[in-house]
């Protein structure tokens, strides 16, 4: 199956010699270009590609702003950053939300081996969320467009119990905003969210009167395995593996 491709650059001659290649490299499409931030996002909106190949110095929109709008257009899209900046300051905040960033004075081959190994993966879809309970609904909104798109739909009664459970976590009991990544695997479906609070969700013992922590029974029950990663940087990672039969 070919991936389609949108490049994404202000210069013509970077464009021409990425499509280029992926012609010669073969099973890639380029099926659009935009030479700014505005053409860009419309583009990406209409055409919903598998990956956008995208330079973050563009001379109308930040490319933070492009990336983020990106994201919220078309969730489903893989992003690779080909940019000439080595350490933007926000290089870190880029790196949680792109598949890859390659600098232009890098061999070309080093783009071309990233693509094709973005293409091979099973698919990912990230959700940024704020700190509002509204955003548990908009994580089930999320989640049903995604498994739609990856004709999943037999997954989506389990894992909208298991998203909202892992959203509203975030927001009540970590008091903080979250990000939700989808990752479709071999055997299923990945749940991941990533919170800056303190703590680890624990199942609570049973009790007649309590409802806390009854959230993470259910999780447990429907999971095939789930878990809390601590980050360096502050927060944790709350994951959950469903199966695709669930």
């Amino acid at each position: 199956m070919t991936t389609r491709v949108v490049l994404v650059d202000d210069v013509p001659e970077v464009r021409r010699l990425v499509r280029t290649s992926l012609r010669f490299a073969g099973g890639f499409e380029v099926v659009g270009e935009a030479g700014d931030g505005v053409e860009a996002l419309q583009l990406v909106a209409e055409l919903q590609p598998d990956i956008v190949v995208l330079d973050l110095g563009l001379p109308d929109i930040a490319g933070r702003e492009v990336l983020t709008r990106i994201r919220a257009s078309s969730p489903a899209t893989r992003i690779v950053v080909f940019s000439g900046t080595a350490d933007p300051p926000d290089r870190q905040w880029i790196d949680e939300r792109v598949e890859g960033y390659v600098l232009k004075d890098a061999e070309l081959d080093l783009l071309l081996d990233l693509l094709h190994t973005v293409r091979d993966r099973q698919g990912v879809a990230v959700c940024d969320l704020p700190k509002d309970l509204l955003s548990v609904r908009e994580s089930r909104r999320f989640l049903r467009e995604i498994l739609a798109s990856w004709a999943m739909s037999e997954a989506e009664d389990a894992a909208q119990l298991v998203v909202s459970e892992l959203v509203t976590n975030a927001i009540t009991h970590a008091d903080s905003a979250c990000r939700l990544r989808l990752s479709r695997t071999t055997g299923g479906l990945r749940v991941e969210v990533v919170d800056g609070g303190t703590g680890t969700p624990d199942p609570q013992p049973p009790s007649a009167t309590g409802l806390h922590g009854r959230g993470m029974h259910i999780v447990d029950a429907l999971a095939v395995a789930w878990g809390t990663e601590l980050l360096d940087t502050g927060g944790k990672v709350v994951w959950a593996e469903l199966p695709r039969s669930a």
